[in-house]
């Protein structure tokens, strides 16, 4: 008799507030949610990975009593991740965990209202598809996809779902890159004219997983079900592993580091994606098997055909020198946006001894350092996990209460992935790859990139 009484006023109250909520724009549906606003959100996992254990957990853990969420269920098809992943979570959450073999049987438990997804590359899109169609809000890496085939019908199944998603592009939820994205913006910073990126490792372990090869037998996973749509192939223990130095399972740096550094081109400049892309590399260190690149440069072109503010992007990175300290400089007429130092300053801008031999005005933007114009983000105990997943997995969460759009949408996955595969089409081809916008496609000499 108690639940009948409160399902019948919490009924009622719903049904009274309609005319009022009704005016202000709200549904029936968004009001319920509204009412169980702090009810506890259940999260699971999808690919208990490197990623998710060392990243996502740790930042989780920091924020997830705040705001009341939980973590209730493990699925993944290799039954050693799966079974780590539980006693994992169970010793972290201090309550059972389930573990499923598969995605299909997670979702079918009616057990989760949202999920960290960090699978093999190019899984992130399809597996995005099954979660938003299940129901669930989804934090999903990147890249988002690795064929724009995979990346038409994920942006498609999100945007009819209307549920959260919030793209692993973690720059977007750091301060210093929302204050270059604020400045830039403003029009005080001028034209871009042009962007270099660099990500550079000395790591021959990078992407490999020698250790675990040995251990991952057929019987102990699906391979199917890893496969996807991808064609079949036998088992393969280092593709299922190694992914991301092979395609058609991963670009490589192009989708691993470019997808980072090529978003914030589109965020700062409002552009989607670029005009063209050339690139040049291969392997030319690391021997061991691989498919995908070890050394890779790639040239962009943004704008359109006006050319009245069109610029260039270049992109380079090496896997046999370098300490890992990823460079973004963005340059116009007046000076630089360096995202190494995070500063602005006239450096390389128009001096008025160069303006006055032509009649122009001298040209220098202010020395600044971009800390001034940050504003303060949420505080995190530093318990592990870097400060930009943190802020941004928070962000998610803060999301899938209010409903709000996440700094990292969809749309940000989308267009990342179309720069990253238009440089995949110009690695695997040797031709320029240009997009077509009516058609949504990459294209070379005429016809659109197909793995």
């Amino acid at each position: 008799m108690g639940n009948s009484r409160r399902a019948f006023i919490r009924k009622t109250a719903i049904t009274g507030a309609g005319a009022y909520i009704g005016g202000l724009g709200f549904s029936a549906q968004s009001y319920r949610r509204i009412i169980g606003a702090n009810e506890r959100v259940r999260v699971g996992v999808v690919g208990f990975s490197d990623r998710h254990h060392s990243s996502h957990a740790p930042c989780f853990l920091q924020h997830y009593k705040d705001l009341n969420f939980d973590l209730v269920a493990v699925s993944d098809i290799w039954k050693k991740r799966r079974d780590e992943g539980a006693a994992f979570w169970k010793e972290k959450m201090k309550h059972e965990v389930r573990a499923f073999r598969n995605n299909d049987e997670m979702y079918s438990s009616k057990m989760v209202d949202a999920v960290f997804m960090s699978t093999a590359d190019f899984q992130h899109a399809l597996h995005t598809i099954e979660a938003v169609k299940a129901g669930c809000d989804v934090y999903a890496e990147k890249p988002f996809a690795e064929t724009m085939e995979d990346n038409r019908a994920a942006l498609k199944a999100v945007k009819e779902s209307g549920k959260i998603v919030q793209i692993g592009s973690q720059r977007r939820s750091g301060g210093n890159y929302k204050a270059a994205a604020g400045f830039i913006q403003s029009g005080k910073f001028g034209n871009i004219t042009m962007v270099e990126l660099t990500w550079n490792v000395n790591q021959p372990g990078r992407w490999r997983r020698s250790s675990l090869v040995p251990l991952l037998k057929e019987e102990d996973t699906d391979w199917e079900r890893f496969l996807l749509n991808r064609p079949y192939e036998p088992f393969n223990a280092r593709h299922y592993l190694e992914f991301r130095l092979f395609w058609p399972y991963s670009s490589g740096m192009p989708g691993q580091w470019m997808s980072h550094q090529i978003d914030t081109v589109h965020w700062f400049s409002g552009l989607k994606h670029p005009r063209s892309v050339v690139a040049n590399g291969g392997i030319y260190v690391w021997k061991d098997g691989r498919k995908n690149w070890d050394t890779t440069t790639a040239v962009f072109e943004y704008g359109d055909d006006s050319n009245e503010k069109n610029f260039q992007v270049i992109f380079s990175s090496r896997m046999h020198n370098g300490d890992e300290n990823p460079s973004e400089i963005y340059y116009s007429n007046g000076g630089e946006l360096n995202l190494i130092t995070n500063k602005i300053s006239p450096t390389g801008g128009l001096h008025e001894r160069e303006a006055a031999a032509m009649g122009m005005k001298p040209n220098l933007l202010p020395e600044m350092n971009l800390s001034a114009l940050t504003e303060k983000v949420a505080a995190s105990a530093n318990t592990g996990g870097d400060v930009l997943t943190s802020n941004h997995i928070r962000n998610w969460m803060e999301c899938v209460r209010s409903r709000e759009q996440p700094n990292a949408p969809v749309e940000a996955g989308y267009s990342h992935s179309i720069a990253t595969i238009m440089t995949n089409a110009a690695v695997h081809t040797g031709y320029k790859a240009t997009f077509d916008e009516a058609a949504q496609e990459v294209m070379v000499n005429g016809k659109a990139f197909k793995y």
